[in-house]
């Protein structure tokens, strides 16, 4: 539409209205209590732009030059009737950042202030003026006539403009049957209430005095309901039809002039439109945020889960991932951490920015304390910490507040030139920290809660990290001690026998040489035997080679050798079958793999007698299944024991259970006369596997 239409059709609006408005008994014959025009021309400057202005202007003159009134008054009029429109429409943008919709209680508290109260006093008090000026209305009229023609153009910018604004943009007409049914009962609901109360439906000989407010569960229905659109029709509804009864002198408001009852009918009127209008933004502006905060949880959702769940062999290093995910996450150019462990008191330092992540350790009581202490132990943000008197707002139990003063020691905020600043606690079962982002302008409380949920995550993965490293450290301490008892129980005891044998020996050689020789033929049998269970422990030690191809086919590249090895040393025939799968099998866990049936086969070799096993390796759900199967002549212990009886009994090889158990797997032994079978399984991606040393 071109802007010569607009204009046009805005003036023939404008026109057409205001000569309707004039018939309802206008004070001193111009100022009227029913004035739609001055909602339909803000809602066109808002919709349309300022430039409009001329269809106000026009139309305005012409309509008070034909009601009577001398020219120059009526254009004085006129520039009275279109600054309110301009003034409105320029604050009402400028100061609110205005929204069309209503559906923000900012926009709706610009509409009543800067439109409805404040710019229509200058229509008002122009527009009077010209009158008195002109000498149309006496000096004693001023005051009724300045507060008729206020009150007029207030409720057509409280009724009008909202109806127009919210429905301007054509909504969607489809909707569910049930909510088409509650909007007809709404409707009916308002027409009934509405011709009850205030056309005298049911007698006229029953006061309504009292009875007008029994409209506002219908408005707040609305409201709650049908947000700022079904809460502006139904002031509009209701308006129109209490402005045509009262003026027919139905109704609650029955004064002898119409004037006296349309100027208490606006009132009350407005107070219904302000109420419905602001309780609709209120609820809009909730149900807004609950939708954004759906979506923000989503979106953060997917953000965390696409964390790595494998942990990296250096805290710094993992901490270095963390820091870069935080920062993408809340925005921030700067990402800092702080910590200290349970057990050491080093103070643990990381600074991520792009390009560029730096990890250090402070001694113990640098920046002491790191937070001001009026701070310590809450989330905080400071919009610049480097101002003269930073202002810092925390949560409370009571509601958000203000405090005054340096959020940070001194000399941390100048090494790190801390600028804007949110700051979170970071606190952990093995760890105590702060995580700080900087340097991103207009954070608020909502990043404040973001960065809540960011820090438990990380946080987590932390602890994740370091109770990882003591269970690692645990089982090297566990190994160890296997590995020192093996040795004296096995190899030093047997070296202390060929050394009683060799002495024996010696005496044996003057008298009785053969039996000497006899003598010396054990003795070497049992050194090479000690030597195939030393090879045996250096085996164990040794590191699994990283290969190039698939887990899976480095893990049976490694069981063959091992097969091939122990029927080499101890003459057990092994039978292998690793089935082929497509699911990962980390370097963690294949080595853990490798020890755990290294074990298995030569305890079966060593202390069963077996001739023959069978191993089978496979992953099925996630989870990785062994099977170690002998013939030789089974544990002490006869029968079927799943994890919890072996536990419980203290049955089975302890080592074994203890590693089986640190990868969260169970062992089921089934042992006969006639041989052993061992039952593993394990999760494919067990905590820590992939660091499992």
């Amino acid at each position: 539409m071109s802007y010569v239409i607009r204009v046009a059709t805005l003036f023939a609006i404008y026109f057409g209205t205001a000569k309707f408005g004039l018939m309802m008994d206008a004070v001193s014959g111009f100022a009227t209590l029913v004035w739609p025009p001055t909602g339909i021309s803000l809602a066109a400057l808002l919709l349309f732009g300022l430039r409009l202005w001329p269809g106000i202007a026009l139309g305005a003159f012409l309509v008070n030059l034909f009601t009577g009134a001398p020219v120059l008054t009526a254009g004085g009029m006129a520039l009275g009737n279109t600054l309110e429109a301009l003034i409105g429409a320029y604050w009402v943008r400028r100061t609110t950042g205005f929204r069309n919709s209503l559906d923000r209680l900012r926009d709706v508290m610009g509409l009543i202030v800067f439109a409805a109260v404040l710019s229509t006093t200058v229509s008002a008090t122009v527009g009077v003026s010209s009158l008195w000026l002109g000498g149309v209305i006496a000096r004693s009229a001023y005051g009724p006539t300045w507060v008729a023609w206020w009150l007029g153009d207030m409720l057509g910018d409280l009724v009008v403009a909202p109806l127009l604004l919210t429905w301007w943009e054509c909504p969607s007409l489809r909707t569910s049957w049930r909510r088409s049914v509650e909007a007809g009962w709404l409707a009916l609901s308002l027409v009934g209430v509405g011709l009850i109360v205030f056309g005298d439906l049911l007698s006229s000989e029953i006061e309504f005095y009292s009875m007008p407010y029994v409209i506002f569960p219908l408005v707040i229905w609305a409201a709650l309901r049908f947000g700022p659109r079904g809460a502006a029709t139904a002031t509009f509804v209701v308006s129109a039809i209490a402005i045509a009864d009262t003026a027919q002198g139905y109704g609650a408001f029955r004064m002898e002039r119409l004037s006296d009852r349309l100027t208490y009918l606006e009132s009350f009127m407005g107070i219904v439109a302000v109420t419905a209008m602001v309780l609709a933004a209120v609820v809009a502006e909730r149900a807004q945020s609950e939708r954004k905060s759906r979506d923000y949880a989503k979106e953060l959702e997917c953000v965390l889960a696409a964390w790595p769940r494998v942990l990296e062999p250096d805290v710094f290093a993992l901490v270095r991932d963390l820091l870069e995910r935080t920062a993408g996450v809340l925005g921030a150019p700067r990402v800092l951490v702080a910590w200290e462990e349970a057990e050491e008191p080093w103070l643990h330092l990381a600074s991520w920015s792009p390009g560029e992540f730096r990890g250090t350790r402070e001694p113990p009581g640098t920046w002491e304390p790191l937070v001001a202490e009026a701070l310590a132990g809450t989330d905080f943000l400071c919009p610049d910490a480097q101002a003269p008197a930073p202002t810092v707002l925390y949560p409370a139990p009571q509601g958000p507040q203000r405090w005054s003063g340096a959020p940070l020691h001194p000399d941390f905020q100048a090494r790190f030139a801390v600028g804007p600043l949110l700051s979170v606690s970071l606190r952990g079962d093995t760890l105590n920290g702060r995580l700080f982002w900087l340097d991103k302008p207009g954070m608020t409380s909502d990043d404040l809660m973001l960065g809540e949920i960011v820090a438990r995550q990380m946080a987590a993965r932390m602890d994740h990290f370091y109770l990882l490293q003591r269970l690692r450290q645990a089982a090297a301490a566990e190994e160890a001690i296997r590995l020192a008892r093996d040795l004296h129980d096995g190899l030093l005891q047997s070296l202390t026998a060929a050394a009683l044998e060799l002495q024996t020996v010696h005496g044996l050689l003057p008298e009785k040489p053969e039996m000497a020789r006899d003598r010396l033929g054990e003795v070497q049998r049992l050194i090479a035997a000690e030597q195939r269970d030393l090879r045996s422990f250096i085996t164990v030690l040794k590191p699994v080679p990283l290969a190039a191809t698939e887990a899976e086919s480095s893990v049976a590249a490694r069981l063959d050798e091992l097969a091939k090895w122990v029927e080499r040393q101890w003459g057990l025939r092994v039978e292998l079958k690793v089935e082929p799968t497509e699911a990962r099998i980390s370097d963690g866990l294949a080595q853990q793999t490798y020890l755990m049936i290294h074990e298995a086969l030569v305890n079966a070799a060593r202390h069963a007698q077996a001739s023959a096993a069978r191993v089978e390796l496979g992953a099925h759900d996630g989870r990785l299944s062994i099977t170690v199967a002998d013939n030789g002549r089974g544990f002490p212990f006869r029968g079927r024991y799943d994890h919890a009886a072996l536990a419980e009994h203290g049955l089975g090889p302890a080592s074994l259970k203890g590693r089986i158990a640190s990868l969260g797997g169970s062992l089921a032994i089934d042992s006969t006369e006639s041989g052993a079978r061992l039952e593993i399984t394990l999760p494919l991606s067990p905590p820590g596997a992939s660091d499992a040393h």
